[in-house]
């Protein structure tokens, strides 16, 4: 079957099971909490649900739980919000207690998402803190969502390298087949990769396959979405030209372990919401990687 047309099924039978799943209420027992399929992890951005949320961290655990997933990229204003209610004597320990109550919930915070870290005016202070606030909730990489640039590099490269910890480059629109061929990533062993598959697709014209395949050891997670060509609309999955479930069946062919994690990009529909959507697209993923 065509991978089109299994996409075009795969999002359509996902709305079958949307009924009982998104009645799941929050479940005591973790271990049922399982969004792996055949060695994939699917994960969730938590901005998916900004819209229905009051920007807490425990509201956007109940909408996790409900969608079925134990593993999601949180923001780090929502981080933050909770870390301060929660401090104690160490700046960390409200990091610490936000990693527990994911944590016992069944849900593993993977990356810490830090938009404009490394920006010239944020003090290196300021970029060490988010390191170990990162450390502090259990991540394994931090996700930087500004332009793509060597200077960001130079400078975050020795950090990311000193703490261990990976740091990747979210991608937009402007991303190029070889915009890692050149120096970006040779400033530091921790330096990664956290590819947007829509926006690669949107802005090349070309499968972003090629280039997971290229870079694979350099990944800490994708942005799973689908979208138009030549910068077109974000689409229901299946609809657009990303090839999800290509992307899904690459990874689960060539064991790849990093994250795919669901981006809500395209327009809720009328009666649905944000929980309901990303519902479905989990068990597109499920289909796809059965």
């Amino acid at each position: 079957m065509k991978n089109s047309e299994l996409s075009r099924r795969s999002f359509i039978g996902g709305t079958a099971a949307l009924s009982a799943a998104t009645m799941m209420p929050n479940l005591a027992n973790a271990a049922k909490l399982n969004s792996k399929f055949n060695g994939v992890q699917i994960g969730v951005m938590s901005g998916c649900f900004v819209k229905m949320s009051d920007g807490s961290a425990e509201r956007m655990l109940k909408y996790i739980t409900q969608c079925g997933i134990n593993s999601v990229e949180l923001r780090s204003n929502e981080a933050e919000q909770y870390a301060r209610a929660h401090a104690g004597a160490d700046p960390m320990d409200g990091f610490r207690a936000l990693r527990k109550l994911y944590n016992d919930a069944g849900v593993n915070i993977h990356i810490l998402r830090v938009s404009t870290i490394g920006i010239k005016k944020m003090s290196t202070k300021t970029i060490e803190y988010y390191f170990n606030a990162a450390k502090a909730l259990g991540a394994t990489a931090i996700a930087r969502g500004h332009r793509i640039n060597k200077t960001a590099a130079k400078r975050l490269g020795p950090i990311a390298d000193k703490h261990e910890m990976m740091l990747g480059f979210h991608n937009h629109t402007e991303i190029r087949p070889d915009t890692y061929d050149g120096d970006i990533l040779s400033y530091g062993k921790y330096l990664g990769i956290q590819l947007d598959v829509g926006h690669y697709v949107a802005g090349t014209n070309q499968s972003a396959i090629p280039m997971i395949e290229k870079f694979h050891d350099r990944i800490i997670a994708l942005h799973l979405n689908d979208r138009k060509k030549n910068k077109g609309l974000n689409m229901p999955w299946g609809q657009g030209d990303t090839d999800p479930v290509g992307i899904l069946q690459f990874m689960k062919k060539n064991k790849l372990t990093f994250p795919a994690d669901i981006e809500l990009a395209y327009q809720v529909p009328q009666g649905s919401d944000e929980v309901k959507e990303v519902t479905k697209c989990l068990q597109f993923c499920k289909q796809a990687l059965a």
